[in-house]
């Protein structure tokens, strides 16, 4: 991967934190951040996939750290960002976007813990992370939370109760910490990427003359979101907050 002139000073001298870092949309995102100059902490709960993600960002020139971290654990959040400070000095930019869809049934034939093995990751997950961030993103005078939704969390869909639902959730959370945060010059956004080629939605997907689609949808790779993610990453530091920004043909 190589640089190029018009993002490479758009995150000079920033830190970034992205989890879910070692695979698909949050792989992309942090390539795209450590090409764009900010040193980048990867965090996800596979050692080896973050190494590979930490590995590609090095082997472009950039700055990278790996660190294992389960968002469940509002412990492991914690030491997360303390390694980032003290490799970094600081955050200034927090991506949130771990998540699964672990319950693929109706609700009437769901059980209950995927429903809440879902909420945790996806809803309360980022509720520790971004509660973990906080003071280190104060700390600089102001910064940037961007959360990974979906359309799913606006319109719903059948068999993925809790994957809607904990969405729904975290856009709402969106929209709250959009508010908190304003005096600290904190902007807190959502990202809806739409369909995406990843691990998480591929059942979904169907194969028609060598292209993905889904209902009409533009179906993308990860390194499709990553242009809105570095936008939104390099608003002004009294930018757009509580606002949802949508990768999506359809409203929603």
């Amino acid at each position: 991967m190589k640089t190029t002139d018009h993002t490479t000073l758009l995150l000079k001298n920033k830190v970034a934190i992205v989890t879910g870092a070692g695979r698909g949309i949050g792989r992309a995102i942090a390539l795209a951040y450590a090409q764009a100059g900010a040193a980048v902490c990867c965090a996800a709960r596979t050692q080896l996939e973050i190494d590979e993600t930490v590995g590609q960002i090095e082997a472009s020139g950039g700055i990278g750290l790996a660190v294992q971290a389960d968002v469940t654990q509002p412990d492991t959040m914690r030491q997360m960002v303390a390694a980032t400070q003290e490799h970094f000095g600081g955050v200034d930019i927090l991506v949130v976007n771990a998540g699964v869809n672990l319950d693929r049934n109706s609700v009437a034939e769901s059980n209950l813990a995927d429903w809440q093995g879902t909420l945790d990751i996806n809803l309360t997950g980022a509720y520790n992370t971004v509660q973990a961030a906080i003071p280190a993103l104060r700390a600089r005078g102001g910064g940037k939370i961007i959360m990974i939704g979906s359309g799913m969390g606006h319109n719903g869909r059948k068999n993925s109760a809790a994957y809607c639902c904990s969405k729904a959730g975290l856009w709402m959370l969106t929209r709250v910490l959009g508010q908190e945060l304003w005096p600290d010059k904190i902007s807190v956004n959502e990202l809806v990427p739409g369909p995406v080629n990843t691990s998480i939605q591929d059942e979904e997907f169907k194969w028609e003359d060598s292209v993905f689609s889904i209902d009409g949808e533009w179906v993308k790779t990860p390194d499709k979101v990553a242009p809105m993610a570095l936008f939104l990453a390099s608003q002004p530091l009294i930018g757009p907050t509580a606002q949802s920004f949508s990768l999506m043909r359809r409203d929603g």
